[in-house]
């Protein structure tokens, strides 16, 4: 349950970036300073348009190269966009992340509950939640804290949270991978194929679905360790626990590189002997439910992915 110490002050808007979406952004952003008295931060790059446009002045801004105080900043965040948003969110804030409230102006949108057209009411109902008989519900999203190694020592500045999933792959290499993958630095298996997926609760219902992985409730305290394309018939995907701390290393006779990606994006190049350590981070990213945890879900599922989706069988 959501409940504020004070009364909420300042949101993060956060939107697709380029021209996209800016009128429901000057809409929002209207309502939130106006009617709600809250000061309304954007990225610079956002931050650039509204200073073109007369009468948005109030909107602020924030500096990229820093947001390690962010979070001290902002109260809550409030996403207009598709799944895409949200984790860019994530990546925005390292340690604690304020609560997030997405609207679904997005393609898919498993992860935005709430419908723009009752922005109004759902923003309200963040704001002075604390003042309602029903209140709000939260997810607390777990995350993973990746970290890049060379030959057993940390890379500097390749630390890196995540929300969906790590995936190590072959990229564009003709040979199979080869990945050894440690459990608390004891050898559990290798992965020969085209890679392995390490993906959050919040992460089991995109990639590692596709790649043949459980659907898994966000309340659910796991990591799923999930093959694509496994080169055995025996190999399937597994789920572990929150405690588990992995390793996925390129060993030295692999006959090629591999390649590391972090929520799809951040893409590198792991070498003979580089490493992937995966733990579960400290900061979970909180999202605000439409109604409640296990009902947000399954109406995702149904909607994004037509889950159980058939015809009734008549009767006798």
């Amino acid at each position: 349950m959501l409940m504020w110490k004070s009364t909420p002050k300042t949101v993060l808007l956060l939107k697709k970036l380029g021209p996209e979406l800016m009128k429901e952004a000057k809409e929002v952003a209207s309502f939130l300073y106006y009617q709600e008295k809250m000061n309304v931060l954007v990225e610079p790059e956002v931050h650039d348009i509204f200073a073109r446009i007369p009468g948005f002045g109030f909107v602020q801004t924030f500096y990229t190269q820093d947001t390690s105080d962010l979070h001290e900043r902002v109260d809550f965040v409030a996403c207009l966009g598709g799944d895409g948003v949200i984790l860019h969110a994530s990546n925005l804030f390292r340690d604690a992340v304020p609560p997030v409230v997405s609207f679904n102006l997005g393609s898919l949108g498993f992860l935005t509950s709430h419908t723009f057209e009752e922005y109004r009411q759902d923003l309200k109902q963040v704001i002075h939640g604390n003042n309602t008989a029903e209140g709000v519900y939260i997810t607390l999203r777990m995350r993973l804290r990746c970290e890049i190694f060379r030959n057993g020592k940390a890379v500097p500045g390749k630390i890196f949270d995540v929300l969906n999933e790590v995936v190590v792959d072959r990229g564009s290499n003709p040979y199979l991978s080869k990945i050894e993958c440690y459990e608390h630095d004891r050898l559990i298996t290798k992965v020969q194929g085209d890679g392995v997926i390490v993906a959050t609760p919040t992460g089991s219902t995109a990639y590692s679905t596709a790649a043949g992985g459980s659907m898994v409730h966000p309340n659910v305290p796991c990591m799923l360790f999930t093959p694509i394309c496994p080169h055995s018939l025996s190999f399937r995907p597994v789920i572990l626990p929150d405690s588990a701390r992995l390793e996925l290393k390129i060993p030295d006779d692999a006959r090629s590189n591999a390649w590391v990606s972090f929520d799809g994006k951040r893409r590198q190049q792991l070498s003979r002997g580089h490493s992937v350590r995966i733990s579960m981070s400290q900061h979970p990213l909180p999202t605000v439910n439409k109604c409640d945890q296990t009902g947000d879900w399954f109406h995702s599922l149904i909607r994004c992915l037509n889950w159980n989706e058939r015809m009734d069988q008549k009767a006798l």
